[in-house]
């Protein structure tokens, strides 16, 4: 039997259960603004140096509560994520209208499994390819 742990103490990865469906929901409506006002969402878009944990695909940018991936295929805003048993990305076009939700079984770090995250980075460029290639 695996270790049982309260996925609340993995800070807000454990704050909240969704479907891949529910993720792809979320971040298309984030991404065009539709639950905010327009200057609400002007605020998160406002891009610095920095990348997610774990990293996104292509050249990543820090936003607020939302991260910039800029790709050979074009750009998306998302997150990624990773906790016990879990890696985690989505990612929606700038319009909302086309969107990504790359979801393992298991947690994949850069770091402890460098070769299967290079996979993985790949999967999310991948992803991020089939995503815009019709918008």
């Amino acid at each position: 039997m695996g270790q049982l742990f309260a996925a609340g103490w993995t800070w807000a990865s454990g704050g909240i259960v969704a479907t891949p469906d529910d993720a792809n929901t979320f971040i298309r409506a984030y991404v065009r603004g539709a639950s905010t006002s327009p200057a609400l969402h002007r605020a998160p878009f406002d891009f610095r140096t920095g990348g997610s944990e774990p990293t996104g695909p292509g050249r990543n940018s820090a936003g607020l509560a939302i991260f910039r991936y800029q790709t050979g295929y074009g750009t998306v805003y998302g997150h990624t994520g990773n906790t016990a048993g879990y890696t985690q990305f989505v990612a929606a076009s700038g319009n909302g209208r086309r969107s990504m939700v790359v979801s393992v079984n298991s947690q994949i770090t850069p770091t402890a499994h460098s070769d299967r995250f290079t996979e993985l980075r790949q999967i999310f460029d991948l992803a991020v390819a089939a995503a815009l290639a019709s918008d």
